[in-house]
Formats: structure tokens, C-alpha cells, sequence
């Protein structure tokens, strides 16, 4: 998907004579980098990209945005800005001849003593091979490579061209950027027929995306509407953006990370926000409920062991019930693991079993527990001296259950909280009891 106000191959008389008839978005283009909106924190003067073109040096970067926020335009324009020429692809349309050819260019121009940006639109497309292929061309100057991409870079672009490229971070326009937006769509073709109200609601149905919103602010002058229209008749109207979010990138691990801690923060609110996001954008409501039964082991466990069984209840009632209805069921346990008390002494007594199991090998556990169904058996000592623990008092012997090589571990060390409170009164019964019964 290209980016807001798109690439524009046209020299600059030829196309101020289709402005007129160009889209708004392309219209609205900045002509420098201090009319980009959004991105002062790259742009300004004690930004990463201001600071380069004060000094007039730029590095290879990658551009790492949301849809709409401004990664082409701010490419071309640091190419104006430092007075190089401007070569543009993009990994959707282009292969490995496309690139050849651009190298070539770049470095017949390199010879006339002029510098080459290339900008790679959704570079992330391109193979780890093709990818790989930019790196002699980048390390020799030939071209100084701007990348753009929607997609997490740690995750979608190979390390050694990481290595060699400032990766820098383009925010979703917020709403006072958004605002600026259509205030220069307005000083351009008048108000807009809307109420204030309507307008508000326009520009939060964008969700960040300036070229968005100017798409749809273009869509309303076309319409000719006679009378503002309030938020009601604009949404009927126009049709809200729907939210980005790839089950399977950044978007669905960000989101059901902020689930989890919400859920572990014991924030209520926030996870049921969280959670409404993903469903509401088509996430698969089984995936929901998998991430909520191992929260309720892992961050409440034995704190309140009612959480895995109202987990395990909403996933049979979203499957009995299905989509709307079931969901409720999904929104309960949401809450229940909100709001139960937290504890992760289950999973730190896992981790600490399973890394004690993995050190020590094959160890035998002691004869004594050991059964004897043989003569043999009986006779090497398998099964001696076992201490039936009902026949002792209050059903608990106090015997030695490790291994004789292996000192006694404390895998779980359950929490001051929820049941587990009661829990840590009987480990703690149980510890005297043994040591009165090594004492004896």
C-alpha cells in the first residue's frame, strides 16, 4: 500500500498543470519537511532527520510507520532537502531487474558527481536474497537507502541490513495533526458541510491515517451536499476506517500483549478495551480464550483456581453458543482474570522443576517410595521403611521423598494472596512437622 500523498514520478511543471484535477491528498502535499504534520519528533530540529539535513548528511534509514502517515513524502523531501536525486521502487511491483537498474543509474550518476535516495516502498516485501542484494550498493555509497514499511523491521528485514540502516519510527497522526489536515483541505476548497460535531467524528473515523481522512474529506466535496451534515448522516454517508490489524503481525502480538498486562495489572477496564479490539477486528475468539486459560494458570494459578475452570467454562459456552452470543461468556472470564488475585508461583515453580529436572540427570528416587512387586525387589531394599502417610497423624508422616544425591528444593513458593494464603499455612504446618520428625 503506498503512503500518504504518493510517490509522484511527474516533474514539477508538469504536474502544476494537473493540480487542478489531482486528488486532495496529492493536492495538499507538503513542499518541505516542516509542513509534514505528525512527525516533529523525526522532522525537528532536534529530530533524527533534522539533524541529518542540517548537516546536510544523510544515512540510510528505515521508515517505520503506520499506513498514512507520511514515510514517501518524507522521503522525497529529504531528497530535496540535501539536494540529491531521488530514485524511488517499490517491492510490490519490482524484482531483481527493477533494482539492477536503479544501481546502474545510481551509479552513472555517482560518476557526474550526483547522489542517489533511493526509496523502497514496502521493502519488507522484498526476500531476505533481494534484500541482501542492496547491501554492497549501500556500503559503497552508491545509493543511501530509505526503506518504508508497515511491518516490525526486528521481524521483516534481514539483520545485516538493519545493521547498516537508522531505523526511525513514524507515530499514527493524532487527532491536532489530523485537524491541521483538514484545515488545509478547507483553506483549499472551502468548508467542509459538515457540523462540528460531524467534523470531529470525521476525523476520529480516520484512526491516524491522514490520507485517509483527506480521501474521504474529497469524497464529500464531490458529493455537492447542500446542507451540514451531523454525525449521524455522516456515517451513514461515509464509511468508517476499518481498524489495521493482521491477525498475524504487529498489530495482533501489540494488542494481545496489552491484553495480558492489563490482565496481570488487575485492570478491568483496560483488558476489556484490549480485548474489544481484537474481536471487533475480526481476531479469532478461540485464539482470545486459549491467551485467557494460560493467563489463569500462569499469572493468578493457585491464587484463585476457580479462574482456569471460568475459562475453560467460556470456551465451552462461545462454542455452544457461537458469535455474538457466546462472546459474553468470553467477556466474563476476561473479567474474572482481572479481578481474581495474581500469583505466578505456579509458573515460577515450573520453570525452576523443569531446569532442577534438566541438571540432575537420571537420579533414582529414594528406595524407600520406590514399589516392590518382586521378591528381587524386596530383597535390594525397594519399598523399605515407607511411611504409609494415613496411618500418621493428621494423614502426614513427614518423610524424605528426594532423591538421596539431591537436597530438597523449593520449586513452589505460593503468594500472601487469594487461596494460596491458605496454601502457604499448609507448607508452612507441613516444613515444622518435618523438621520435628528429623529433630525426634
Amino acid at each position: 500500500m503506498a503512503d500518504l500523498f504518493a510517490d509522484d514520478p511527474l516533474p514539477d511543471a508538469a504536474r502544476e498543470q494537473l493540480r487542478a484535477d489531482a486528488p486532495l491528498a496529492d493536492r495538499l502535499r507538503p513542499r518541505a519537511l516542516d509542513e509534514v504534520v505528525g512527525q516533529e519528533h523525526l522532522t525537528g530540529a532536534e529530530g533524527a532527520i533534522g539533524r541529518m539535513v542540517a548537516a546536510g548528511k544523510l544515512s540510510s534509514m528505515i521508515l517505520w510507520g503506520p499506513p498514512g502517515t507520511g514515510k514517501t513524502t518524507i522521503a522525497r523531501l529529504l531528497a530535496d532537502a540535501v539536494g540529491m536525486r531521488f530514485a524511488a521502487v517499490s517491492a510490490v511491483f519490482s524484482g531483481v531487474a527493477d533494482l539492477k537498474k536503479e544501481f546502474a543509474a545510481a551509479d552513472k550518476a555517482a560518476q557526474a558527481g550526483q547522489r542517489t535516495l533511493l526509496f523502497v516502498d514496502e521493502i519488507h516485501r522484498f526476500n531476505r536474497a533481494q534484500q541482501d542484494g542492496f547491501l554492497p550498493f549501500v556500503e559503497r555509497g552508491t545509493v543511501t537507502l530509505v526503506g518504508a514499511t508497515t511491518e516490525n523491521p526486528s521481524f521483516a528485514l534481514n539483520a545485516a541490513l538493519l545493521s547498516r540502516a537508522q531505523v526511525l519510527i513514524l507515530r499514527r497522526l493524532d487527532q491536532p495533526a489530523l485537524v491541521t489536515l483538514l484545515d488545509r483541505a478547507e483553506e483549499l476548497e472551502g468548508p467542509l458541510p459538515l457540523t462540528d460535531d460531524a467534523r470531529e467524528a470525521l476525523v476520529a473515523s480516520a484512526d491516524g491515517d491522514g490520507r485517509f481522512l483527506l480521501n474521504q474529506a474529497e469524497t464529500l466535496y464531490s458529493a455537492r451536499i447542500s446542507e451540514p451534515l451531523d454525525p449521524s448522516a455522516l456515517g451513514t454517508f461515509l464509511q468508517r476506517r476499518v481498524a489495521v490489524y493482521d491477525k498475524d503481525r504487529d498489530g495482533h502480538y501489540n494488542l494481545i500483549s496489552a491484553l495480558h498486562k492489563s490482565l496481570r495489572g488487575s485492570d478491568p477496564q483496560a483488558a476489556l478495551y484490549y480485548m474489544a479490539r481484537m474481536l471487533t477486528a475480526g481476531e479469532e475468539p478461540l485464539y482470545v480464550l486459549r491467551r485467557l486459560v494460560r493467563f489463569a494458570s500462569e499469572d493468578i494459578g493457585l491464587a484463585d483456581p476457580q479462574a482456569l475452570i471460568q475459562c475453560l467454562a467460556a470456551k465451552d459456552a462461545y462454542e455452544f453458543l457461537g458469535s455474538p452470543e457466546g462472546e459474553l461468556a468470553i467477556v466474563q472470564a476476561c473479567l474474572y482474570c482481572a479481578t481474581a488475585p495474581k500469583s505466578n508461583a505456579a509458573y515460577a515453580a515450573q520453570k525452576s522443576a523443569w531446569k532442577s529436572a534438566r541438571e540432575t540427570g537420571s537420579l533414582a528416587p529414594p528406595p524407600h517410595i520406590l514399589n516392590a512387586p518382586t521378591k528381587l525387589m524386596k530383597d535390594i531394599g525397594y519399598g523399605a521403611g515407607y511411611a504409609y502417610d494415613h496411618n500418621s497423624d493428621d494423614g502426614f508422616s513427614g518423610a524424605d521423598y528426594w532423591p538421596e544425591e539431591m537436597d530438597a528444593q523449593d520449586y513452589y513458593q505460593p503468594v500472601e494472596r487469594g487461596f494460596e494464603r491458605k496454601i502457604r499455612e499448609r507448607l508452612e504446618y507441613w516444613e515444622r512437622r518435618r523438621r520435628e520428625s528429623r529433630e525426634a
